[in-house]
């Protein structure tokens, strides 16, 4: 795959899981698109790092469907996974411990559509932070503060934890200012 080809040995994607997989199928009868998927992204190889399912606020967490996609995609795939849900039913001990029997990270959203979403949870082994401006979603800066706490809260991580943040505020540039800042602190 191109993409791959023109990035730095050290270059990982993260790879969104389409739409029509999380949102108009809403995790069911998903097996042909999502080997569908699973086939187009087979090109970046060793530079494909996690797939990101980010599923709609109407998407309530449903045990028996999260558990058969999750089990359909573990059968096809090994690599590391993130869902980023947005309904609050998925901040419990039962969702954490699905996510976790099927090494799904959820990520830590900013803003957070729910109590609890801004927090990471799931599978321990990744730690994935998807910031899309606070207040004004997309278009926010963050600030010293924010970034201080989020350098100290991936610092303190164990080594053995994989740790992704991907600022989603680029209306007004910020993502780009807003991930330097970060990476100087880390």
């Amino acid at each position: 795959m191109k993409w791959a080809a023109c990035t730095p040995p050290y270059f990982r994607f993260a790879v969104k899981v389409p739409r029509a997989i999380t949102h108009e199928a809403a995790l069911r009868r998903a097996r042909a698109s999502l080997e569908r998927f699973l086939a187009e992204i087979a090109g970046l190889g060793e530079k494909r790092g996690p797939l990101l399912l980010q599923l709609p606020g109407s998407h309530v967490f449903d045990a028996r469907v999260a558990g058969r996609f999750f089990e359909l995609l573990r059968a096809s795939h090994d690599g590391p996974v993130v869902c980023e849900p947005r309904h609050a039913s998925w901040v419990t001990a039962g969702a954490d411990a699905l996510l976790t029997r099927y090494r799904v990270a959820r990520v830590a959203a900013d803003p957070a559509r729910a109590s609890g979403l801004e927090r990471p949870g799931g599978w321990p082994g990744l730690v994935y932070y998807r910031l899309h401006g606070s207040p004004r979603t997309y278009w926010s800066r963050y600030d010293a503060v924010f970034i201080d706490a989020l350098a100290r809260s991936i610092g303190s991580l164990p080594a053995s934890v994989e740790a992704w943040c991907m600022f989603d505020n680029t209306a007004s540039g910020a993502a780009i200012e807003n991930a330097h800042q970060l990476r100087a602190r880390t």
